[in-house]
């Protein structure tokens, strides 16, 4: 029997993770997870939990951790998931983390590889001012450059100290990232 693959992408904003979840997703059959789409899907399927987050998200409050948890379990656990999965930028406390390794540990043939796409401050601000949205002021980008580093360091030496990090030069072509990420699946 074969193991699932199970890829937890982390990186700041703009370090490329959607490109390279989309890519690696397409080229192995893996279901990219994000949890904005996930919230999106639930809601507008109404399903019990998608109910429940639309009253937070219609006072525009954050979902509350537990029900996003609940979300992502569920959608670990359902069948398009068997064949491996792409967690695109999620997790991003620890707490979400030890989380999701208990939720993992339900999976008996599952084998985990954390991605951290690495790319400089300056790269990040520059390519996220080229989107030309009007939530991307470069004052409103550092900002969240620095709540990122703020909330996701510790995820990072939290895998780090676990031996399941695997660092990635993000500042580089597409091709050449993605070539990187497939060593790392396949090793």
């Amino acid at each position: 029997m074969t193991q699932t693959i199970g890829l937890i992408f982390l990186g700041p904003p703009g370090s490329g993770k959607g490109t390279q979840a989309q890519l690696l997703s397409e080229l192995f059959g893996l279901l990219h997870i994000s949890t904005g789409d996930i919230l999106r899907k639930a809601i507008a399927q109404k399903t019990p939990l998608g109910e429940k987050a639309q009253s937070y998200v219609e006072r525009g409050d954050l979902v509350p951790d537990q029900l996003l948890l609940d979300l992502i379990s569920h959608t670990l656990k359902s069948p398009p998931a068997k064949q491996g999965w792409i967690l695109d930028g999620f997790p991003r406390t620890v707490p979400q983390a030890i989380f999701l390794d208990e939720l993992l540990q339900q999976f008996k043939d599952s084998s985990l590889r954390v991605i951290d796409l690495e790319v400089p401050d300056e790269i990040i601000v520059e390519r996220l001012l080229s989107r030309k949205r009007e939530d991307d002021s470069e004052d409103i980008i550092r900002h969240r450059l620095t709540v990122y580093y703020q909330k996701t360091a510790p995820v990072l030496d939290y895998y780090r100290a676990k031996g399941s990090l695997h660092s990635v030069d993000g500042n580089r072509q597409p091709q050449d990232v993605t070539a990187s990420l497939q060593e790392i699946i396949k090793a």
